[in-house]
């Protein structure tokens, strides 16, 4: 996270906007399906752990499906309408606090990971210590 702020940090605005544009158009086609793939596949993991499970298995699974919809929730909620209003910038016309939105657009990514990286801890823990 630290890196990519970095990299971000240092680019110029139509550079930035240039990169933002190609991550997007990349990142759509491939984010959708393997999204709905894991929200289904955290529900079954929680079906299967309520049927033939312990508490501690019960626990661990719900816990990191809600770190998953915390993902999903602040993709929705603030790095989709950041980048669709980035997308609407061109490289000669942008506003003069551009750098604000980048910066809002790392705050949601890094709290993005953060959840990502706790669910995925406890899904570790789980399959370590269950």
């Amino acid at each position: 996270m630290i890196a990519l702020r970095n990299v971000q940090e240092q680019l110029d605005a139509a550079t930035y906007i240039r990169l933002r544009k190609l991550i997007d158009q990349n990142f759509l086609r491939k984010f959708k399906p393997v999204m709905y793939a894991a929200l289904v596949s955290g529900l079954v993991l929680i079906v299967l752990c309520f049927i033939d499970g312990s508490e501690f298995l019960r626990i661990a699974s719900v816990i990191a499906y809600l770190a998953l919809l915390a993902d999903v929730a602040l993709t929705v909620k603030g790095d989709l309408p950041i980048n669709a209003i980035i997308n609407s910038w061109s490289e000669e016309n942008y506003p003069a606090d551009w750098s604000s939105y980048r910066n809002k657009w790392l705050q949601y990514f890094s709290g993005r990971q953060a959840a990502n990286i706790s669910g995925f801890l406890v899904l570790l823990a789980t399959a370590v210590f269950a």
